[in-house]
């Protein structure tokens, strides 16, 4: 009885393994079969973007923050279905904040790793080399902090910059000047900059919309960065007794000239600079306290928490829910990045290619793109020329969002309260 039972034990562990062998081949064709013919397989292979950051050295804050940026869009894009039906990877490495190393960098992401598309890196001096190398290889690069001017007369076709330019920063304060009553505009404008290429192209840019809309320049002031003493310049724009002083500054000037004018009583209907007011208490501090900040306006370069546009309510709840914190405490860095990720997969969904030159014909085309920092169009620079920045004003001891109207938490106070 029990050689029997061997028997038929091994007759049937002989006839399952056969079926097994079986069904396997079976199996193995009908994968085989199926994808050749839907190409399934293919479909879920991963869009690899190469992206070159600055995760150590200078500008390793704002790397780490565009680093957070470009992977809660990746991940916001991989929850939906990818781009094309296809996961998005993001092929990360780091620069050191090196002109140098950027250029490796995207040498190797292109012709090594065969990196599908490519992002840009932070600031505006890693992007001019770094646009570069993607040209000559025929790839687009959408980019979010390379801004300044020098990068647009390149000569390239491939590069695309989502945020607002550096020089139109102001725009926002000349169109909200340029929209008030007949009445209530201001008649005169009185211009101070550093010689730097931050502040002045913003100021010369302000100076030209204000002047078309018939606001005469009475003083114009450019004056080395290396500046200390900033009391004559204060001096011309007090004795010009302008309606407005539109000012390129950073916290030590900006600081000086509100102090000389509250000593000598010049109330000008409305302030703006470029910089300083935006530091917070360190500028309601320098200046005597958050009660003379009332009225001051300062531009903000494209993005806050609050803002309605695009997607961006979901952004700051997965952006808090990912990595903690609160939502006033979110670096613009982040909507930045995302916003490049956004521009992208509007792009290759409205062609429905990720082939770079088929992108970069669209990104030429004149289309209009949405994004957590608002519109996008580019013109044949690669600038975006809806974007113009927000103006921020102080008020009641807080800086807060008040042109344009339909993005603005609050109504501009204009003309300015005089000093306390």
């Amino acid at each position: 009885m029990g050689g029997h039972t061997s028997l038929w034990k091994t007759h049937v562990f002989k006839s399952v393994g056969m079926l097994f062998i079986a069904l396997f081949i079976l199996s193995a064709c009908g994968g085989t079969s199926t994808t050749s013919s839907s190409g399934s397989n293919q479909t879920k292979t991963p869009i690899k973007i190469g992206i070159s950051l600055s995760l150590s050295g200078d500008f390793s804050a704002d790397g780490l923050a565009f680093q957070q940026g470009y992977q809660l869009w990746a991940d916001t894009v991989n929850k939906n279905g990818g781009i094309l039906g296809r996961p998005v990877q993001l092929d990360i490495v780091s620069d050191a904040s090196s002109t140098t190393q950027v250029v490796t960098n995207y040498q190797k992401l292109i012709t090594v790793d065969h990196d599908d598309l490519v992002f840009g890196p932070f600031s505006s001096l890693l992007t001019k080399p770094a646009s570069v190398v993607a040209s000559r290889y025929g790839y687009a690069f959408p980019e979010g902090a390379g801004g300044g001017p020098s990068v647009f007369t390149q000569g390239l076709h491939n590069l695309f910059d989502v945020s607002a330019p550096v020089a139109n920063l102001l725009v926002s304060f000349a169109q909200y000047m340029q929209s008030l009553p007949a009445s209530q505009r201001p008649l005169t404008a009185a211009y101070a900059t550093q010689d730097d290429p931050f502040t002045q192209p913003q100021v010369d840019t302000a100076r030209s919309y204000l002047e078309q809309a018939g606001v005469k320049t009475v003083s114009y002031q450019v004056y080395p960065a290396e500046t200390t003493d900033y009391t004559p310049i204060a001096q011309k724009m007090i004795n010009s007794h302008a309606d407005i002083v539109v000012t390129g500054t950073l916290l030590p000037d900006i600081t000086a000239y509100i102090q000389a004018f509250r000593q000598q009583h010049y109330n000008p209907k409305a302030i703006i600079a470029t910089a300083g007011p935006d530091q917070g208490a360190q500028f309601t501090k320098a200046i005597g306290g958050a009660n003379v900040a009332e009225g001051v306006f300062v531009p903000n370069g494209g993005w806050y928490p609050a803002i309605n546009t695009f997607q961006n309510a979901q952004m700051v709840k997965d952006y808090l829910a990912k990595y903690g914190g609160t939502a006033d405490a979110i670096s613009s860095d982040v909507a930045e990045a995302f916003s490049v990720g956004q521009t992208i997969q509007q792009a290759a969904t409205k062609i429905n290619s990720i082939d770079n030159a088929k992108l970069i014909a669209e990104l030429h085309s004149g289309d209009t793109f949405q994004t957590v920092q608002g519109p996008v169009k580019f013109d044949s620079t690669g600038q975006n020329v809806l974007a113009t920045g927000y103006l921020f004003q102080w008020q009641k001891g807080s800086l807060v969002s008040v042109y344009p109207a339909s993005l603005a938490t609050n109504t501009p106070e204009y003309p300015k309260p005089a000093w306390p």
